[in-house]
């Protein structure tokens, strides 16, 4: 079950980090991605086998990983996978929902045209996949619509905001893949994200928040009608 060829390509996409900060990244991202499920034991010897790398690294980003509620340290037995909880995911859209209208606000008042050049380019290319909706392109929707938030991250101009924003993201990576999933949710996704632009191509930083915010908790209320999530 365990993907070691998946687990060394997300060590190479963090050659930019420490040795002690790639092995976090591809812990967490593997915690996220559900490659190691909730409750399962991560032991110390498979993980630094799988990264090529020795145990102490590891060890280290076990314990960061305990800080962030990932995972949980039993004294004399190792570690487990706490994951993302039902609560976790419904708190972290609540408060997301908020932040997201915050940096919708924001946007309109430092985007700059390329930004929004490439906005609009990611809603043609989010309607083009979803017309064209075949095995696998629903991967492509999801990578889209997470393109479109992370630029408006960066339009924010707030690097704390972005961060802040960028964290909440990854950690509901497989519950937006669910949401986007559902072909009508995905339209509605992508007209959202159209009123969302044309708000801040206006500079109308209120109609901007209020629909950003609207647009998150939208995602929440389809969530909750999941059995699954």
């Amino acid at each position: 079950k365990r993907i070691d060829v998946k687990s060394k390509e997300i060590m190479e996409e963090h050659q930019d980090y420490s040795l002690r900060g790639r092995v976090f990244q591809a812990i967490q991202e593997n915690i996220l991605n559900g490659v190691y499920e909730e409750n399962e034991e991560l032991r110390e010897n498979t993980i630094a086998k799988e990264l090529g790398v020795s145990r102490t690294p590891v060890r280290e980003a076990l314990r960061q990983l305990e800080l962030e509620g990932l995972v949980k340290i039993v004294p004399n037995k190792g570690a487990c996978v706490t994951g993302i909880t039902k609560k976790d995911v419904k708190d972290i859209y609540a408060v997301r929902s908020m932040l997201e209208g915050l940096c919708a606000r924001w946007a309109t008042e430092h985007i700059t045209n390329e930004q929004i050049d490439e906005l609009e380019e990611i809603i043609l290319l989010s309607e083009f996949h979803l017309q064209r909706r075949k095995e696998g392109q629903s991967q492509q929707v999801t990578e889209l619509d997470g393109k479109f938030h992370e630029i408006l991250y960066d339009a924010s101009n707030s690097r704390i905001l972005k961060h802040v924003l960028s964290d909440f993201h990854k950690y509901v990576r497989m519950v937006r893949k669910a949401s986007v999933a559902n072909p009508e949710r995905a339209e509605r996704s992508i007209e959202e994200h159209k009123d969302i632009l044309h708000a801040i191509k206006n500079r109308d930083a209120n109609a901007a928040e209020i629909l950003a915010n609207a647009h998150m908790m939208n995602v929440m209320k389809n969530l909750n009608m999941k059995e699954d999530i």
